[in-house]
C-alpha cells in the first residue's frame, strides 16, 4: 500500500515538472497558462501537505510501552 502512495506522490511531482516546462516554454495561450498555473499550485499544496505529514511521522518515535513521543536529537556538548 505504501508503494501506491509513493507512486501517487511521484506522479504529482512529474505532472508538476511537466506543467512548469510548458509554462516556461511560453508557447501556450494565456487562458491555458492560467489553468496550468492553477493546477500547478494545487499540486504544490498537495505535495507540501504530504511532506509535512511525513515529517510529523518521522519526528515521532514509539516508546517501549507503544506510546508515541516527540523525537529529539541528543545535543552535542560542543553546541
Amino acid at each position: 500500500m505504501a508503494k501506491e502512495k509513493e507512486a501517487k506522490f511521484e506522479d504529482k511531482i512529474k505532472e508538476l515538472e511537466s506543467i512548469i516546462n510548458e509554462l516556461e516554454n511560453g508557447e501556450i495561450d494565456i487562458d491555458t497558462s492560467i489553468e496550468k498555473y492553477t493546477k500547478a499550485m494545487k499540486l504544490v499544496k498537495e505535495c507540501d501537505d504530504k511532506l509535512k505529514n511525513i515529517e510529523e511521522q518521522v519526528n515521532k518515535i514509539v516508546k517501549d510501552n507503544g506510546e508515541l513521543e516527540d523525537f529529539h536529537l541528543a545535543k552535542d556538548e560542543n553546541d
